[in-house]
């Protein structure tokens, strides 16, 4: 799939390991990079055996893994089949150049062809780069829903 000379594709399990550093990489963005317990190895099993979730990869003109968004199928009572973004990134060095545009254009896109009611996603209230994004996107940013999380070991 190229978006105007930015190549976004499936991942596939060469792309694991690059996948695996850019979500490192996101959680220290995020300010939580201890909060990482998955494993790349976890992350192989759950995209390509399992298949509990998907990934995109943006690719540089040289071939490398430069941004990711990972996502999966949930569900809401309210509207019935969703789509939920896990995680979206792409390297600092390669932002403004349209990768982040044309992988969140490619969910989008995904969505529509899965048929779902609503795409769903977190985003940091801090971030403003990415709150102007989404907004650039026309997404409804909502302050009045608290997230909850129970954690297992």
């Amino acid at each position: 799939m190229a978006s105007n000379n930015h190549l976004i594709r499936a991942a596939e399990p060469k792309d694991v390991l690059a996948i695996f550093r850019l979500i490192q990489e996101l959680a220290t963005f995020e300010r939580a990079p201890e909060q990482v317990s998955n494993t790349s190895t976890q992350l192989q099993i759950d995209l390509f055996e399992d298949r509990i979730c998907e990934a995109l990869v943006a690719e540089s003109p040289e071939g490398n893994v430069i941004g990711f968004a990972l996502y999966y199928i949930s569900y809401s009572t309210w509207k019935g089949r969703c789509l939920y973004l896990e995680d979206f990134y792409v390297l600092e060095s390669e932002r403004k150049k349209g990768y982040g545009q044309a992988l969140f254009d490619e969910v989008v896109a995904t969505a529509k062809k899965w048929g779902v009611r609503r795409m769903d996603w977190q985003v940091l209230d801090w971030n403003t780069t990415a709150l102007n994004f989404y907004r650039r996107n026309h997404a409804t940013l909502d302050p009045e829903w608290i997230n909850g999380r129970l954690f297992f070991e």
